[in-house]
């Protein structure tokens, strides 16, 4: 089976290092299509394994556990932070264009 191994993005609730984003997720990958019920109309599938998601507190943990399972894996590296300082001062300069002034 083929499954994936990524970190989760921060939610737009999170401003802080702690919570999900620390943790990576294993998730399988589908191996059936979801079908629409035809009298609810709800999507849904006969491959259980979607519900499975297993969190890691480490990259490596994750890794171990589908090898040890036989898994075959694919390992999502997590985006680069970019981070842009920003200064007080600049809500002051003379040159910032302002919209909605008249």
């Amino acid at each position: 089976m083929q499954v994936r191994i990524y970190r989760p993005a921060k939610t737009a609730m999170q401003s802080g290092p702690a919570g999900n984003a620390s943790k990576w997720v294993l998730e399988y990958e589908p191996a059936a299509p979801k079908q629409p019920d035809r009298l609810m109309g709800w999507l849904g599938s006969v491959d259980t394994t979607q519900q499975v998601r297993l969190k890691f507190a480490t990259r490596d943990e994750a890794i171990a556990f589908a090898r040890r399972k036989g898994l075959d894996y694919q390992v999502s590296d997590e985006p680069g932070k970019s981070f842009r300082p920003k200064n007080y001062a600049d809500n002051f300069r003379f040159d910032k264009l302002e919209f909605g002034r008249f």
